[in-house]
């Protein structure tokens, strides 16, 4: 992947949002995640498992 990337290979801004965006769209368990995914793809994944369990809390807490 080359569009996106500055010669000291870090991400432009839009090229990130861009990955995070597709990490959200595309989001799956973590023993289905590949390892050779950006890891900014990864970080993201990780923020909506996080999301998810605290969504997850909140209504089980409001239920009772």
């Amino acid at each position: 992947m080359t569009s996106g990337v500055s010669a000291v290979g870090q991400l432009d801004f839009i090229e990130e949002l861009r990955l995070r965006r597709w990490a959200r769209e595309n989001h799956v368990p973590p023993h289905e995640r590949m390892p050779d995914w950006h890891p900014v793809i990864h970080d993201e994944m990780r923020k909506k498992d996080i999301e998810s369990a605290e969504a997850d809390e909140f209504t089980t807490t409001c239920a009772s």
